[in-house]
């Protein structure tokens, strides 16, 4: 944790899609970014310098109007607290994909999606070398 709060870095940001097909054939194709990591439906992860971009698959008939920034944290308890003696108010949305990562998700006072995620030893982020 640095001294001046709990985010390390933006890890990546993505977008919820219903169509991952569609969706990854439109990043690839029509604005050329190669595809680095596709989990069949559910994730995909494109290479692009600088902050990574994603595609989240969903099922849901509505999705988020807009992407859902993730700050990296070395700890997601601490980081959580912190925030939490703030003021920020998490959602309740808590998940982990086993042995990668874990992570949690809050608004922005304008109601946009939030999430912190902590990577486990194994786990690579999106935008390390080891994928």
């Amino acid at each position: 944790m640095t001294p001046e709060g709990p985010i390390v870095a933006i890890d990546h940001v993505y977008y919820w899609t219903r169509d991952m097909d569609r969706a990854v054939a439109f990043y690839e194709t029509i604005l050329g970014l190669p595809v680095s990591r596709r989990s069949g439906n559910e994730w995909a992860e494109f290479q692009v310098e600088g902050i990574n971009l994603a595609l989240h698959g969903t099922e849901e008939a509505s999705t988020p109007p807009s992407g859902t920034v993730v700050f990296r944290v070395e700890d997601l308890e601490e980081a959580r607290w912190a925030l939490e003696q703030r003021g920020v108010v998490f959602d309740g949305h808590e998940s982990e994909v086993p042995g990668v990562a874990r992570f949690t998700t809050f608004h922005d006072p304008d109601g946009n999606l939030l999430q912190l995620i902590e990577y486990g030893p194994s786990g690579a982020s999106p935008g390390s070398s080891a994928r």
